[in-house]
């Protein structure tokens, strides 16, 4: 009897882009939110700009605090087909529903200069099936959460052109959960045991940018992220391991440690702002996120007779997005904002699987800023995220358990707001 424990991995930085479950995300409960990210690194009208883009900060006077907050909910229901040769259900909806608080604040040094400090969380992935799905043996549980912790510093070289540099520290956990099967080697009769594998760390990243302000109607904002890696290592915790078989098998994988390297990919995004008139601005961005070396992110214990292999490559690939946006000054206090964002998928449907299904995604926001006073703004924002059909049909290499079907319609619902203080 040989066992093999796949565990190896790369991240990005919640979607996520908001791929299905959240990765690497462009909301964190800001006003850009309601614009889906459009002119995201050129607008620069509150401390939460440093996030997108660190040279944003040099335009806001005096001492601001922005406090947000937001939460994400949806459906990812999955449907097994015929092809499936495991028994179980179809794991109810595994969106777990995800709170992200986020807190930004800036201080102009001079009229040249401006420091700040950002505190968010915008990658994470929380998938919950039922016990008894017919993938349990591939997952029952997943969650991926990254909080940053970026101090910023900007300086504007000329009356146009600003340049802004933030180094993030970034906090990871990463958690699996799954079922193992005992009814192996001919064995029969036995209920599920359990796995689990848990493990965070801490890692430094850099945001740079720049920002070009052609007059007062318009400017252009470029940004870059680097990748942060993010190594985990534990031992994974069994539960329940009946099967004698089975139990001396794994005795050697429950003492060793099992390394992921798991890595937030580098981005770059482009944004352009231009104000019409007093009552109308339009606003866009073009980004690239380097998900191909995502790489492998699994623990997962897989047990048959016969050799074992312990390589599982994703296959993932580099990500484009593109977002539109306008903004309308409807009363001297009140703003509303709207966008449409499109990004492409970091995996072929030949290559998703069930522990991160991901796809391309389409993005329709909106919200509304309001002036409460000369000192404080409040905003509040919506997105629909439409993920739409995911196919999986996903094969464990020695045992042969294969689970194939499909993710119908899957989307998300980010609601968020916060409160701006100028002091």
């Amino acid at each position: 009897m040989v066992i093999a424990l796949i565990g190896s991995g790369a991240l990005t930085g919640y979607s996520a882009v908001a791929e299905a479950g959240g990765i690497l995300l462009y909301e964190a409960g800001q006003e850009d939110s309601g614009l889906a990210n459009a002119g995201a690194a050129a607008r620069a009208m509150d401390p939460s700009v440093m996030m997108t883009n660190p040279a944003g900060i040099v335009r806001l006077t005096g001492n601001q605090l922005y406090v947000g907050g937001q939460l994400i909910v949806g459906r990812i229901d999955f449907d097994p087909d015929g092809n499936t040769t495991t028994s179980g259900g179809d794991g109810d909806n595994a969106m777990v529903p995800t709170p992200g608080p986020s807190l930004f604040i800036s201080h102009q040094l001079d009229e040249r200069s401006a420091i700040g400090l950002g505190l968010y969380g915008n990658f994470g992935l929380g998938l919950d099936y039922d016990n008894d799905w017919a993938g349990r043996y591939v997952v029952q549980e997943t969650s991926i959460v990254a909080a940053s912790l970026q101090p910023t510093f900007a300086y504007r070289l000329t009356p146009q052109l600003s340049l802004g540099i933030g180094p993030r520290l970034v906090y990871g956990n990463y958690r699996t959960e799954s079922a193992v099967n005992n009814n192996v080697g001919g064995a029969s009769g036995y209920a599920d045991g359990q796995m689990e594998y848990e493990d965070h760390d801490t890692a430094w990243g850099w945001n740079f940018g720049a920002l070009y302000e052609l007059d007062e109607f318009t400017r252009f904002g470029i940004a870059y992220t680097s990748k942060v890696d993010l190594d985990f290592e534990d031992r994974p915790d069994f539960r329940g391991i009946d099967n004698p078989a089975l139990d001396t098998a794994i005795e050697q994988i429950a003492i060793n440690r099992v390394g992921l390297g798991l890595r937030i990919p580098e981005t770059v995004t482009a944004s352009v702002f231009h104000r019409i008139s007093d009552e109308w601005a339009v606003m866009g961005s073009i980004g690239w996120q380097n998900w191909s070396e995502f790489g492998d992110v699994a623990v997962e214990l897989d047990a048959a007779p016969g050799s074992a292999s312990a390589r599982a490559d994703r296959h993932y690939q580099d990500t484009w997005h593109v977002s539109l946006g306008a903004q309308r000054q409807i009363h001297r206090d009140l703003r509303w904002n709207l966008g449409i964002a499109y990004d492409s998928s970091a995996v072929k449907d030949a290559d998703r699987t069930l522990d991160n299904p991901m796809n391309e995604a389409w993005r329709l926001a909106t919200g509304l800023n309001y002036r409460w006073d000369e000192s404080l703004d409040l905003t509040l924002n919506y997105t629909f995220v439409y993920l739409g059909d995911m196919d999986v049909d996903q094969t464990q290499n020695l045992s042969g358990r294969r689970v194939s079907g499909e993710y119908s319609s899957a989307y998300l619902h980010v609601i968020g707001g916060g409160v701006r203080w100028t002091f």
